[in-house]
């Protein structure tokens, strides 16, 4: 006999779904597969696009391949593949 409801221990007993734990595995699954960009929030980049101009900041904003960079002008969002690590 199946039981649809499994004990987790680390959260005193409260009953968890078979269900919401293999959508908890599958979510881990597939978020490791997608595209993720190789700054960390604090890292000095030189951001360079062709309408926004080139701009010198810290990333301040990360999601998915989405980076927002604070410079003196504001905060401007670019893709991570039009940014720099500034040395």
């Amino acid at each position: 006999m199946v039981k649809t409801v499994v004990r987790d221990p680390s959260s005193l007993g409260q009953p968890v779904s078979l269900g919401h734990v293999l959508v908890q595995a599958w979510n881990r699954i597939t978020r490791s597969f997608a595209p993720r960009s190789p700054y960390k929030i604090g890292d000095a980049v030189v951001a360079d696009d062709p309408f926004k101009g080139r701009r010198e900041g810290l990333v301040v904003f990360l999601q998915g391949t989405s980076v927002g960079v604070d410079t003196v002008h504001g905060v401007f969002f670019y893709d991570h593949r039009q940014l720099k690590k500034l040395d």
